[in-house]
């Protein structure tokens, strides 16, 4: 696979899912620890997310963190758009910023959940 077709595979991986997290490993066997906080989040609150394992292609590995001018992964997609990484999506949630966000665009999730989150990390 060249740069441009990683970059071309990116677009329609974004484009075709509502939200899409690219990280290291699966969503049922993350295989680090910021992609397993983004996707614990995720798998907790019910989001319906499409995982592209990043293990699995040097390419698109490379090409993600070409593609968003992010140098980290695991990095989540919403719409087609970045939203952020590990940190970010973790301060997001805490915030009540990633709940705002969902609901704006539409997707749907467990608003009990984000609750216990936060409670537990009062």
């Amino acid at each position: 696979m060249t740069t441009t077709d990683a970059k071309t595979a990116i677009d329609d991986t974004v484009k075709a899912h509502d939200v899409v997290l690219f990280m290291k490993g699966t969503k049922m066997m993350p295989q680090c620890g910021f992609s397993s906080r983004v996707a614990g989040v995720l798998n907790f609150i019910g989001v319906e997310y499409h995982d592209v394992n990043v293990l699995s292609d040097e390419e698109i590995r490379q090409g993600i963190k070409d593609y968003s001018d992010w140098p980290t992964i695991p990095q989540l997609y919403v719409k087609g758009e970045f939203v952020g990484g590990c940190d970010i999506i973790t301060e997001m949630t805490l915030s009540g910023e990633l709940d705002q966000l969902l609901a704006d665009q539409g997707v749907t999730y467990d608003a009990g959940a984000f609750e216990k989150i936060r409670e537990a990390n009062a």
